[in-house]
């Protein structure tokens, strides 16, 4: 499996869900994983836009926004 095939697996799809559970998806997920790990989570709540990347630099997590699909917001986390 590629790196990339198994970052695939490992996506999170929290769209249609409103703050505060796209952020309590994602560090229930990222408990789940070990440090170094990635996960994608796919958003299309604006307010996740700003409360994931603040969420992860609080936890120590690594994350970078990719190219949004539709009306969607892609975060690349890393866990720390």
């Amino acid at each position: 499996m590629t790196d990339r095939e198994e970052l695939a697996t490992r996506r999170l799809d929290v769209r249609g869900l409103r703050c505060p559970m796209p952020v309590l998806r994602a560090e229930a997920a990222l408990r789940r994983l070990s440090p170094g790990d990635m996960i994608e989570v796919l958003a299309d709540d604006p307010i996740a836009a700003v409360d994931i990347p603040h969420f992860c630099s609080e936890a120590g997590h690594a994350v970078e926004r990719l190219a949004d699909e539709g009306d969607c917001c892609v975060f690349q986390v890393t866990r720390g």
